[in-house]
Order: C-alpha cells, then structure tokens, then sequence
C-alpha cells in the first residue's frame, strides 16, 4: 500500500483536525463497510481453496484414505479432516 500524505490529500481544516489527535502517526483508515471484499475473492484465493476442498470430498466419497489425501495435497491429515467435517457441518 502506497504512502499518502495527508497535506496532498485532504483538506487543510481536516488535516489539522487529524493533528489533533495523531500528529506524525501513521494511520490505517479502513474502507467502508460497503467497499470491503471477503479474504481471497480479489486474487482467486477463495476459488483455488473451495476447489481444492471439493476434490479433496470427491475423492473422500470414492475411497481414498485421509492418509492418502494428506499426501496427495501436502497437507496434514488433521487438515484433511477438517475439510471433510466442515463439509458435513455445513450440509
């Protein structure tokens, strides 16, 4: 995330509002509620992950062994595991 300074951007009353309370810090200010976007929908992270975890099901249903699994995907069978209760919790 780029730098921005605050004289550039915003308005000189606000700037000196903002010194008020945070003279020389760093802020974070968050978007608007209406503007965010859910962890992994901007870069298809989401996506890979939700596909990943439906063949990991698929391949559950037609007999593979969670070990099996684990080594397929490099992942722990712990972590398979959960895959496949969130799948049943969530049905």
């Amino acid at each position: 995330m780029p730098y921005l300074n605050a004289d550039t951007l915003l308005p000189p009353d606000l700037v000196a509002e903002l010194q008020k309370y945070a003279a020389g810090q760093v802020l974070y200010i968050p978007s608007p509620p209406d503007r965010r976007v859910p962890w992994g929908y901007k870069n298809g992270s989401r996506a890979r992950l939700e596909a990943r975890n439906t063949e990991i099901r698929t391949l559950k249903a037609q007999g593979w062994t969670i070990d099996a699994l684990a080594d397929r995907w490099c992942l722990s069978p712990d972590a398979i595991r959960k895959v496949l209760y969130r799948a049943r919790a969530a049905s």
